[in-house]
């Protein structure tokens, strides 16, 4: 496969199924459906944002890869500008063809165009070969992004309290329990 055959276009509302198949790992849990429709969503906002751009690989006319790009901040407290590269994906069969590199590329040429320093992109932590390309491509390890369920955090957070704060804790919620049935009776 010649890399010269690989063409970037914008993504459009088509793309939708393509791009859950693609992205399936990155998505919310959900059937299919559910997941078409956010991914309508999404390109439907890149479309209209100047700030974002949902860009699709092709080879050979067929869609190869797809990225999206947005301008952002490095972080909520950092407010150097960045392009946000994120899930720059390739279908399986096409890997370590080019596709990826013309993903990133088009990145680094939109962050040049708009003159911003950075660009940053995540990885999945377990992807050897995904951490592996970025490195070659000089991004650097700056932050580890983690991620928990709520109810298995907060049984953590309470299983590090101390043992009289959480006796205190479930007192108070007993209590509460005690009067909001109380009200429910005595309205009742």
């Amino acid at each position: 496969m010649s890399r010269s055959s690989i063409t970037l276009r914008s993504a459009s509302e088509q793309d939708a199924l393509f791009l859950a198949e693609l992205w399936a790992e990155h998505l919310r849990r959900g059937d299919r459906e559910e997941q078409v429709a956010d991914l309508e969503r999404v390109i439907k906002e890149a479309a209209a944002s100047p700030e974002q751009r949902l860009l699709v690989a092709e080879h050979d006319g067929r869609p190869a890869g797809a990225v999206l790009l947005r301008v952002a901040t490095l972080s909520p407290t950092n407010l150097e500008p960045v392009v946000q590269c994120w899930t720059p994906t390739v279908v399986a069969h096409l890997r370590r063809h080019g596709v990826g590199r013309t993903l990133v590329e088009a990145a680094v040429a939109w962050a040049e165009d708009l003159g911003i320093p950075h660009v940053v992109t995540a990885a999945s932590a377990g992807s050897r070969d995904a951490n592996r390309f970025m490195a070659r491509l000089a991004l650097r390890p700056q932050a580890v992004l983690r991620v928990a369920a709520t109810p298995a955090m907060r049984a953590k957070v309470e299983a590090q309290r101390p043992a009289c704060d959480r006796s205190r804790s479930a007192r108070g919620q007993m209590l509460a329990a005690r009067r909001s049935l109380r009200r429910q009776q005595g309205a009742g």
